[in-house]
């Protein structure tokens, strides 16, 4: 199947998308956009010089009135963090430039991939301003907090990441909870996995959350892994593949966070209760709270 994927703003997250989706191969074409033209350009540029190394697929510049064909548009476009800053910190610059892009998009038949932080409040601001259903607006959340906290237990318990089960939802931010009663190594409940001590729980918690801040005063940005991330989200959207992701959308109580997700071609298929304790209840609750009062904050 012939899959168009589009990317909205390239800079340092964009060109990591970019790439990660390029060597998916699930784009046949990749289109890009950026307010600095000559940039845009010049990723287009780059990129296609590198085509004996993907899968092919053709790369170009493109209006987001070109877009509108794609079947799916990424969103980096905005600010991007500084050292000390919250990703909520980042909301009303951000929130006018995804608002302007929502209404260059009313109408889109696609699936909206949102990247740009925070981008629980930016998911539901681009439902809004684009009319389109919370089902294709997509914001990637916990996803990158989730690889991060299977990364961080791989190291902790000298196992492999692919073999840690656990999932991060809630805001992708300061109030994220970690679902610590229902991780899993292979089939194995974490509690009775030998010499696991839980009193590291808190540690381990706050070192996935802390990530992206440790990065960023290192080295300005994060932009691989969330391009690692962006890629295997379209790859399970263009390929109808209805993995379980950690994604962010707009929930039924009208908040956007992550919860994990039967994600496809038609977007978010169906959000999955998970495995919680009344403790993991509580911290979800707060985190979905600390969202709704931010997006009261710049509520159109």
């Amino acid at each position: 199947m012939n899959s168009t994927v589009a990317i909205i703003g390239t800079g340092w997250v964009g060109s990591s998308v970019a790439i990660s989706t390029l060597h998916s191969g699930v784009a046949n074409e990749l289109l890009l956009h950026d307010q600095r033209t000559a940039v845009a350009e010049g990723e287009a540029m780059d990129l296609a010089q590198g085509a004996a190394f993907y899968p092919t697929a053709a790369v170009r510049v493109a209006t987001i009135a070109e877009m509108m064909q794609a079947d799916a548009i990424v969103i980096t476009a905005g600010r991007a963090g500084v050292p000390g800053q919250s990703r909520l910190d980042l909301l009303r610059g951000n929130a006018e430039i995804i608002t302007e892009l929502g209404q260059q998009l009313v109408g889109y038949a696609g699936i909206i991939v949102m990247v740009t932080n925070p981008v629980d409040v930016l998911t539901r601001l681009m439902v809004h301003a684009s009319g389109l259903p919370p089902q294709r607006v997509i914001g990637t959340g916990t996803m990158l907090d989730t690889a991060r906290f299977k990364q961080r237990m791989g190291l902790e318990l000298h196992v492999d990441p692919h073999s840690v089960h656990g999932q991060v939802v809630g805001e992708h931010g300061d109030s994220e909870v970690v679902l610590w009663s229902g991780v899993r190594i292979g089939s194995t409940p974490l509690a009775t996995w030998p010499g696991w001590n839980c009193s590291s729980e808190a540690s381990i918690a706050d070192d996935v959350r802390t990530a992206a801040e440790k990065i960023i005063q290192r080295k300005g940005c994060t932009n691989h892994a969330i391009g690692l991330v962006t890629a295997d989200l379209l790859r399970c959207v263009l390929r109808d593949e209805r993995g379980v992701l950690t994604v962010s959308r707009v929930q039924a109580d009208g908040v956007a966070y992550s919860m994990p997700a039967i994600v496809g071609r038609a977007g978010v298929i169906a959000v999955l209760e998970p495995e919680m304790n009344d403790a993991e209840r509580e911290k979800l609750a707060h985190s979905a709270a600390v969202l709704r009062e931010a997006y009261q904050g710049i509520e159109p």
